[in-house]
């Protein structure tokens, strides 16, 4: 597990908005590509807000090249190369009751730092991932992941505080990879 995680904190990009009402909206994105392509939730990067993207807790300059609302996907373009990334998992092969994890970005004092929180698959479909784990808002848009460090999906979190996580498949047909 240890392993894992270490494998896909790398990956976690974060996410800082600023509404037009001057609300704080604080998330996560996962680095898909290496020359840069990030997704996260397009609820936090929405139109006509101010954003702010950290790699490795630095800012860094982007572009936001798409968004779905329907799905609440966004795909990103940041200003760096060379980035690792992680492959995705088979969802095919999971079961329920499967151990997994999530890895997020808080901003304590403005300053991004890495969180991680543990559960299992309590249901799962096409449509989503539902797990028992509960969180806070801000880890929005972090990826869920297997005990091998695979991509399950992107989460996102309901009203209760149940993190529920979009599929793989899903993203894949965003990103048309």
């Amino acid at each position: 597990l240890e392993n894992a995680i270490e494998k896909v904190e790398k990956v976690v990009v974060g996410v800082k908005t600023v509404k037009k009402n001057q609300e704080i909206i604080e998330g996560s994105g996962l680095i898909v590509t290496s020359d840069g392509l990030i997704v996260t939730l397009a609820e936090l990067v929405p139109q006509g807000s101010t954003f702010s993207f950290f790699v490795d807790g630095k800012q860094t300059s982007f572009e936001i090249l798409k968004r779905d609302l329907e799905k609440d996907l966004a795909l990103v373009k940041i200003g760096e190369t060379n980035l690792p990334t992680v492959g995705f998992a088979d969802l095919e092969k999971m079961k329920l009751g499967e151990r997994v994890f999530l890895v997020g970005t808080i901003f304590e004092k403005e300053k991004p730092s890495k969180i991680v929180n543990e559960g299992i698959v309590k249901s799962f479909s096409t449509e989503r991932i539902e797990t028992n784990i509960f969180e806070k808002d801000t880890l929005k848009g972090s990826p869920l992941f297997d005990i091998e460090g695979k991509v399950l999906g992107i989460n996102t979190i309901d009203s209760e505080g149940k993190v529920i996580a979009i599929p793989i498949p899903q993203i894949k047909q965003f990103l048309s990879f």
